[in-house]
Order: C-alpha cells, then structure tokens, then sequence
C-alpha cells in the first residue's frame, strides 16, 4: 500500500509579521519546514513526500531542505496555488498511483510517527480522518455586531488539526467537484470531502503539542516544544 504525504509550504504567513515565510523561520536548531519533513521521512508508513510551495521558492526548497536534509522521500516539490484549496489540489494532482494522501501544514513542525501512525490506522478504517483535539475552551457561535447565538456544548466541540487523511481517490473526487463550485468558503481538506465527497470524517487524537505556527507568540511557544524535543534526542 503506498501512503503519500503532501506537506504544504506556500503559505506567506502574513500574521508573522515578518519578512520571512512562517515556514522558513528558525526554530531552535532548524527552520519550521525541517521537522515535518523529518518526520514523515522517519515514518515507515511514508512511501513518498510531495513538497508544495511558492513558484519562486521551489529551487530553494530543493537545496535548503531536501538535498541539505536528505529528505530523499521527495518525490516531488511543485509550485502552489494563491489559496490554500489550490496548493492542496495542486499537491494531489502531484501524486503518482498512491493509495492514501496524508495533507500536513508544514508550519506544523511537531507532528510525530505515532501520530501518523494512529491518523493511517484511522483513514484504513473509515477512508477519511482529520487529527483533532479537545476544544480546552467554551466557545460561543456569534452573529451580526458579534451578539452570541449559541453556546456549543463543549464536549462536542474539537479543535481540528492536520495530518488529514484520506483514500487518494475520495479526496481527489472531491476537490474536482469544490473546484467548479466556490471554493472560497473552504477551510479544510476534511470540509471538501464533507460537502463534496459524500463521505463522513472521522477524528483521531492528535496533540496539544500539534501546534501552528502562525504568530510571533506560537514562535515563542514552539521555541519551548524545540527544546524539550532536541534534549530528549541528547
């Protein structure tokens, strides 16, 4: 069975603040990219890796990660889209008879192998699984002038992560069927498959630690998780 994981990186990352794409920023002893690519290359499940990112930035990434790394599970490294739906498209169009797609954000640098492990076990069962959390917070549905609508009850509530995992030809199908409609509404690969797919999504449990790294103060926590991670390794 071959398992694909299409990691993404074009993201400009505009909440940073800086300069630098969130992705290519340094965090402890490597830059963001370089954990998720580490670890889906570790992973025994992983046949191969498709590196999404700008049109401009596919040389560098060839030269600053794989060949620098020695992510020699790339078996590809494409130019996204403007829009996340577009880079993820642009990603499984990538993918070569594959049998299972795994998306990640690749500003999500502590994904680890018994994560990905327990999202491959999921997606075997039910075709269709996202990583997701507990939401720790009440959270309130709001309407015009920010009034509450509603209070969700909590325990029914989940703060959804990525590895998102799906049968190749489901998710394929399905952004084939988003893309001729509005696609600006889409906010994840789970969401396509819900709307467009005609298949339910099942949730497996990530991580607290699963993070985003999408402002300066996830940085600053990720510079925390960094460490603990590298001290274990000494």
């Amino acid at each position: 069975m071959k398992c694909t994981a299409i990691i993404l990186a074009a993201g400009q990352g505009k909440r940073m603040k800086s300069n630098v794409q969130k992705q290519f920023l340094q965090l402890g002893e490597y830059p963001v990219l370089y954990y998720s690519l580490k670890a889906f290359q570790d992973s025994p499940e992983i046949t191969d890796i498709v590196l999404v990112c700008g049109k401009t930035e596919i040389n560098y990434c060839k030269d600053a990660f794989v060949q620098k790394y020695h992510i020699d599970k790339v078996s590809e490294v494409v130019a996204g889209g403007k829009e996340r739906y577009e880079s993820v498209y642009q990603g499984l169009c990538a993918c070569h008879k594959t049998d299972y797609v795994l998306i990640h954000d690749g500003a999500r640098p502590f994904v680890t192998e018994e994560l990905i492990q327990r999202g491959l076990d999921c997606a075997k069962e039910y075709q269709a699984c996202a990583a997701g959390v507990p939401s720790k917070d009440t959270v309130k549905i709001i309407g015009e002038g920010k009034k509450v609508v509603s209070t969700p009850d909590r325990s029914h509530v989940w703060n959804v992560q990525t590895p998102q995992i799906f049968e190749y030809h489901l998710i394929k199908k399905a952004y084939e069927k988003a893309l001729m409609h509005d696609s600006s509404r889409i906010t994840d690969d789970a969401m396509v498959v819900e709307d467009y797919g005609n298949h339910k999504v099942w949730l497996y449990e990530g991580s607290y630690k699963n993070i985003k790294i999408t402002t300066p103060e996830d940085l600053e926590i990720g510079e925390i998780f960094a460490r603990e991670t590298y001290d274990k390794k000494k």
